[in-house]
């Protein structure tokens, strides 16, 4: 018998990460690892390094404010209702605008959100720390460039 994975209103594990908190709706261990799904939410400014997938997608559902994606080398305005995919081995980055947001990330296959799990327990600037990033990005898969 399959176990349904139900989150309910705001519930759900939160990882600080500095600027940004991450509330992870479903984990690799939830989809047999089919995919990952996180709602982040945070201030104005970067939220991570440029960085690039090379096993997955990742794709951006934005709830909340707005935000500039950098994909490879063109940068693209995203505002609520707006929906991103970025395809494996493409350079990307998002900055939120002032008054941060709020998104949807889904990656698919799930792992990276391991990413985030193991970066809320180092010190907050973690998240944008290219050095910090490339030692994890020996086991997960989220390289930066």
């Amino acid at each position: 018998m399959t176990t349904a994975h139900i989150i309910e209103g705001s519930a759900g594990e939160t990882y600080e990460l500095g600027i940004v908190t991450l509330r992870l709706l479903a984990s690799t261990e939830t989809t047999n690892g089919a995919f990952a799904l996180g709602e982040f939410t945070g201030k104005e400014g970067p939220w991570t390094v440029p960085h690039v997938h090379r096993n997955g997608e990742e794709s951006f559902y934005v709830l909340d404010g707005r935000f500039t994606f950098t994909l490879g080398d063109d940068d693209v305005d995203a505002s609520m209702g707006s929906f991103i995919v970025v395809p494996r081995g493409t350079r990307h980055l998002m900055r939120a605008a002032a008054g941060g947001g709020r998104l949807l990330t889904f990656w698919t296959p799930g792992g990276p959100e391991a990413l985030f799990m193991e970066l809320s327990r180092l010190p907050p600037g973690s998240l944008r720390d290219p050095e910090i990033r490339r030692m994890l990005s020996e086991r997960i898969d989220s390289i930066p460039v």
